[in-house]
C-alpha cells in the first residue's frame, strides 16, 4: 500500500508538470493551471482566518448544482460559518466564481501530500463534505489526521470503479475516512456493502431538491414572451455538433408552426457563426435581439449563459444535449416543468435519465429519422406530449427530500 501511495504522488507531480506544458497549447487547461495559482495566493492570504469554516468540495458544474441545496440550509441555519467551496474543473469554476454559494471559491490545489497539510492547516474546517464521487486520498488522509468529520453525499458507485476491483486496495482504504456515505440509489448502498461499509443511507440526490425550487422562482423572460407568443416551443439545451447535425435538419424541413431556441454548449463566436448559417429558417442571436421584432423570428440561438433553466420554462418539447456526444447534460431542469425530454442514444451511468427512459418521460432517437417521426407526434398530439410531460413532473416530485436527510446528519457535527 506505502509503494501505491507513492506512485500516486509520483504520478501527481508528473501530471502537474505535463499540465503546465500543455496550457501553453489549450486554453481550457491553461485556466486550469492558471486558476490553481490564483487559488493559491486567495489561500495563502487566508480571509478566513479563526473563522468557523465548513468546506464543500465539488468537481464541476453539475456536483455543484447537487451541492447547492445543501450550501444553502448551512447558510440559513449557521449564518456565523464561513462556507469555502473548491472546485475540480475550469467549467464549474469559471461560472461560479462570483456567484457561487460561498464566503470563499477556490480551485481545490492538485492532490499532493504538501497541497493537502497546507490547505488543511490554513481553513481548518470543522466539517468536510465532497459531492458525488471526488475522491483525494491526500486530502482525504490529513482529514483524518486532523480528526475533521467528513461526508459524502449525492454518492453514486457503480462496478465499474477502481474500489471495487481486486487492485483497488488504496482507493478503498480512502473511503474509510468519510463518517459517513449519503448515496443515491440501493444499488450504491449494496456495493459499499459488499467491501465492508455499513455506515450508508439511502438518502437519494439532491439535485431533485435544486430543480424543485425552480417553480417557486419568477421564471418569465421578456424576451420569450415576445419570441415564443402563442406557438409551439422547442428548446434545444445545451447541445453539441453532433446534437444539431440530427436537430438542425428538422428545423431546417419541418412546415410546422414551431419557435425553436437553441442554447448550445459551447458558445464560442465561430460556433454560433456557423450554428446559424447552417440554418435555413429566419434566426437571431440573443446578443442581437435589442431593438428587433422577435415574433418575426423562427429560431432563437442563445449564445450566453445563465438563462437555460428560465427558458425550459417556455418549452413544450425539450431536447438535452450530449447524447450523441461526450455525455447528457442535465435532464432534470426541463423535466421538473412537466415537458417530454429527447436525448441522445449516450446516457448510460445517468440514473434519472435511465429511470425516465423506462418510464416513458425521456424519449430516445438515434438518427434524423427517428428524431422527426418522434417530434411529429409531440407536435400532432398534444395528449402525448402532456402525458409524456406529467411522467417527469410527478418523477421529480417524488424524488424529493434528499436534503432535509443529509442535513439532520450534518446537524450533529456542527
Amino acid at each position: 500500500m506505502i509503494l501505491v501511495r507513492i506512485l500516486y504522488n509520483f504520478l501527481l507531480h508528473l501530471s502537474w508538470m505535463v499540465l503546465h506544458i500543455v496550457a501553453i497549447f489549450n486554453s481550457k487547461i491553461n485556466l486550469f493551471v492558471r486558476g490553481r495559482k490564483h487559488s493559491e495566493a486567495l489561500l495563502k492570504a487566508n480571509p478566513l482566518a479563526n473563522q468557523q469554516v465548513i468546506w464543500m468540495h465539488v468537481a464541476s458544474l453539475g456536483e455543484y448544482e447537487q451541492g447547492l441545496p445543501i450550501l444553502e440550509k448551512i447558510r440559513l441555519t449557521y449564518p456565523a460559518h464561513k462556507i469555502v467551496l473548491t472546485f475540480f474543473s475550469p467549467s464549474g469554476y469559471e461560472v461560479k466564481k462570483d456567484k457561487a454559494e460561498a464566503d470563499l471559491v477556490l480551485y481545490l490545489p492538485m492532490d499532493t501530500i504538501s497541497n493537502a497539510k497546507k490547505f488543511i492547516n490554513t481553513l481548518k474546517p470543522e466539517l468536510a463534505i465532497f459531492i458525488k464521487y471526488e475522491i483525494w486520498p491526500n486530502y482525504l488522509y490529513e482529514l483524518k489526521q486532523k480528526n475533521i468529520p467528513t461526508l459524502l453525499a449525492s454518492a453514486i458507485f457503480s462496478k465499474r470503479q477502481v474500489f471495487f476491483k481486486w487492485y483497488g486496495g488504496f482507493m478503498r482504504k480512502s473511503l474509510k475516512v468519510f463518517e459517513h456515505f449519503f448515496v443515491q440509489d440501493q444499488n450504491s448502498k449494496r456495493l459499499l456493502d459488499s467491501i465492508g461499509f455499513t455506515n450508508t443511507m439511502v438518502s437519494g440526490d439532491t439535485r431533485f431538491d435544486r430543480v424543485s425550487k425552480i417553480m417557486e422562482h419568477n421564471n418569465q423572460l421578456d424576451f420569450m414572451d415576445s419570441f415564443k407568443g402563442n406557438s409551439f416551443c422547442f428548446v434545444i439545451g445545451s447541445s453539441w455538433p453532433e446534437d444539431e447535425k440530427i436537430l438542425i435538419d428538422y428545423c431546417n424541413t419541418s412546415e410546422a408552426s414551431i419557435k425553436y431556441v437553441i442554447a448550445p454548449h459551447n458558445i464560442k463566436q465561430s460556433h454560433i457563426e456557423e450554428l446559424k448559417s447552417s440554418i435555413t429558417k429566419k434566426s437571431i442571436c440573443y446578443s442581437d435581439i435589442e431593438g428587433a421584432k422577435l415574433p418575426d423570428f423562427e429560431v432563437l440561438i442563445v449564445d450566453t449563459i445563465g438563462l437555460l433553466t428560465k427558458i425550459y420554462s417556455y418549452a413544450d418539447v425539450a431536447h438535452v444535449g450530449g447524447g450523441f456526444a461526450t455525455g447528457l447534460h442535465n435532464t432534470l431542469e426541463p423535466a421538473t416543468f412537466g415537458i417530454p425530454v429527447i436525448i441522445g442514444p449516450k446516457y448510460d451511468g445517468f440514473k434519472e435519465a435511465e429511470d425516465l427512459v423506462e418510464q416513458n418521460g425521456i424519449h430516445v432517437v438515434h438518427n434524423k429519422l427517428e428524431f422527426k417521426n418522434l417530434m411529429n407526434g409531440f407536435v400532432s398530439d398534444d395528449n402525448f406530449r402532456k402525458t409524456t410531460g406529467t411522467i417527469n413532473s410527478a418523477y421529480v416530485n417524488e424524488n424529493k427530500g434528499a436534503t432535509s436527510l443529509i442535513f439532520e446528519h450534518i446537524k450533529t457535527f456542527l
